[in-house]
């Protein structure tokens, strides 16, 4: 069942002054579509090459982090890089572990294990660091809430750098520096990633920004897209000139991944970073064998490398197969469950690193928040995935009475209950969700409405590369076409997902949806429908062409489409010739007057499908000669015979469509 709101934009005119400076119409669409209109506007946007990164000194208390690390260089000690476990986490460590070690500072590195230490800086990590000679610790994505573990550092004589990018809360660590744009609401900065931040403070100590970019444009990159940051401003500029790094001369560890992961030079974007690097690298962390995943990036030899690399490929495997076991362990136990209703669901035995992915895909499936908790004895740890904008965090709040401890944002969270109070726990859920149920409502949002087959030539599509790298704050733009025939859908992939064939405006078009299965699809062979899609060249035997990779589809709503056309709304791309008008009006003329269903308009003309005879309704109605009058559904047509000759020019509509 299809429950998506679908907010399909109005037919708009192709920006011409985005076209004369060298877009495709389709590029000049959709970058007006997203409020860039002018052609200084869009070649600042679609820049390429080296940049120079903002002033790293805009940071806050970047200048104290700088001094005390110049002081510890000079006194030759011993620091240690703390970071956190997933892809920004890793890269961060790496990154500034590397810039110190060359730097001249001898560098310990530090990343917390998932399963027995959790997230963030804890007080035994700090203890065995000391143990080691530390005297200064640097924290990467991490430190902002570790108030208490940094007076427990002061007391052992070991101070604290912070470096983080996560939301500060009232109280601030009272450490060397807190390096964090996200403490000053009118830092240029806010957007950074972990590993951005750290980017940025091996800048300020190397003075010499575009050389740092050069060395770790890579880095940067993968943990901004992994951890999904906006790719907009500085951000996307960094990405952009990571990518171009990773393509040209990827370091060992990350060219071996690619390899191992069947990810080619030429189709190394953010997608392919996202959806099948960054996995690999995670799943080091999720199964607490972090430091495979650090070793693989700062790994010069070859060899070496391609052995990390294919630790974590088997790695991701065995994450895979204990998510899709536990999926359906979950999904069995919610047979019965209700649609929309919070799930809480609790087992012996799931994997910690897992159970997370598991809640956001149950809480995509049943449109509701979801719990997943991994019970060990009398206790049990969580994760906590929302749905439709509902706030998480203020709902663990709520019910703390239930919960040994919890944390986390609105979105995400993590809990820890005891095995006796879950029911509890599931009903004050319940009971809270019901009282301040989510105010967002996932919906499908195309950039640009298709009318004109012109727009899907390969041109057009291959331009698309331009607005790379998308992801967050700049999706892939997602186009969409209406009251299109459903031609064929067939299986591939083992059943995982389906093939399908569109025709519109009098084209046939390739379509393929990703792990979407026939059944699940909501429309059969024949039906005419709205397809949401982003375009793409495939490649296939040394033939390229142009496919759709589906986002969403529906049934077209005849009698809202109808409607809409007659009631002098977007034509959405429907098209008559004079041959095919001339045949509705004798066709029309034997029938008419007559009441009809709107979504059944074809029934008046076989030859043309209802939004067209819609259209041609329009256009006789425009002359002068139909009178249209709606009821409810139905709808009364007459037809007025003609007189003498009329001219087509005459009607609005006639001259709109014949472009």
């Amino acid at each position: 069942m299809n429950d998506k709101v679908w907010n399909i934009p109005d037919e708009a005119p192709v920006p011409e002054a985005l076209v004369r400076a060298g877009c495709t119409p389709l590029l000049a669409a959709i970058l007006a579509a997203r409020g860039i209109t002018a052609p200084e506007e869009a070649a600042a946007f679609l820049a390429e090459g080296p940049f120079k990164p903002d002033d790293p000194m805009a940071l806050p208390d970047m200048a104290r982090a700088v001094e005390r690390l110049r002081l510890a260089k000079n006194r030759g000690e011993t620091v240690a890089v703390y970071g956190d476990y997933d892809v920004d986490g890793i890269t961060s460590t790496c990154l500034l572990a590397d810039f110190l070690t060359a730097w001249g500072l001898k560098t310990e590195v530090y990343i917390p294990d998932r399963l027995e230490e959790g997230y963030g800086v804890n007080t035994a990590a700090i203890g065995r660091l000391k143990d080691k000679g530390v005297s200064l610790i640097i924290t990467v994505d991490c430190g902002i809430t570790a108030v208490a573990e940094t007076e427990h550092a002061r007391a052992l004589g070991v101070d604290m750098i912070v470096t983080d990018h996560h939301e500060c809360q009232e109280d601030l660590p009272q450490a060397v520096a807190v390096v964090d744009p996200k403490r000053d609401e009118d830092c240029p900065a806010r957007d950074l990633a972990g590993v951005g931040v750290a980017f940025k403070l091996v800048c300020a100590l190397d003075g010499d920004g575009k050389a740092m970019l050069e060395k770790y444009a890579d880095l940067v990159a993968v943990g901004t897209i992994a951890d999904v940051m906006p790719l907009l401003g500085e951000n996307r500029r960094i990405v952009k000139q990571g990518l171009q790094k990773l393509r040209a001369a990827p370091r060992p560890g990350l060219a071996a991944l690619m390899d191992q992961s069947s990810v080619t030079v030429d189709r190394l974007g953010a997608n392919a970073i996202g959806f099948t690097l960054a996995p690999r690298i995670n799943a080091a962390g999720r199964l607490g064998r972090v430091a495979d995943a650090a070793r693989l990036i700062l790994e010069q030899d070859p060899e070496k490398a391609a052995a990390y690399a294919e630790s974590l490929c088997d790695m991701n495997k065995m994450r895979q197969q204990l998510e899709a076991d536990i999926w359906d362990q979950a999904a069995g136990m919610l047979v019965e469950h209700k649609k929309g209703e919070p799930i809480v669901l609790a087992r012996e035995g799931w994997h910690q690193g897992v159970i997370g992915i598991v809640a956001s895909r149950l809480s995509e499936a049943w449109q509701a928040p979801a719990v997943m908790i991994s019970l060990d004895g009398d206790k049990g740890k969580g994760s906590c995935r929302s749905w439709g904008g509902f706030n998480l965090f203020d709902a663990l709040a709520a019910c703390g009475e239930h919960l040994a401890s919890f944390g986390g944002h609105a979105l995400a969270a993590g809990l820890n209950i005891r095995r006796e109070d879950i029911d509890g726990f599931r009903e004050a859920l319940c009971a809270y969700y019901a009282a301040h149920p989510p105010t967002g409502e996932e919906g499908v949002d195309p950039d640009v409405l298709i009318t004109d087959p012109a727009m899907l030539t390969m041109e057009c599509v291959e331009s698309l590369e331009l607005l790379e790298p998308c992801g967050n704050g700049n999706p892939r733009p997602l186009l969409c076409v209406r009251d299109a025939a459903l031609v064929s859908a067939l299986p591939i992939g083992g059943g995982r997902h389906t093939k399908l064939q569109l025709d519109r405006f009098g084209q046939r078009y390739e379509c393929v949806w990703f792990g979407k299965m026939v059944q699940d699809v909501d429309a059969s062979v024949g039906d005419r429908v709205d397809a949401a899609f982003f375009p793409q060249v495939s490649e296939y035997r040394g033939r390229r062409s142009v496919q759709l990779v589906m986002s969403a589809l529906r049934r077209t709503d005849m009698e809202a489409l109808c409607r809409e056309i007659l009631s002098g709304g977007s034509l959405g791309g429907h098209r008559l010739t004079r041959t095919e008008i001339s045949g509705l009006w004798r066709s029309l003329t034997a029938q008419c007057p007559c009441k009809v269903r709107l979504s059944r308009l074809s029934r008046l003309d076989s030859r043309l499908d209802a939004a067209q005879i819609a259209l041609g309704l329009r256009v006789f109605a425009e002359l002068g000669l139909a009178n249209v009058r709606f009821t409810d559904q139905d709808m009364d047509l007459s037809l007025i015979p003609w007189q003498e000759k009329t001219d087509l020019n005459n009607s609005p509509t006639w001259r709109e469509q014949v472009v």
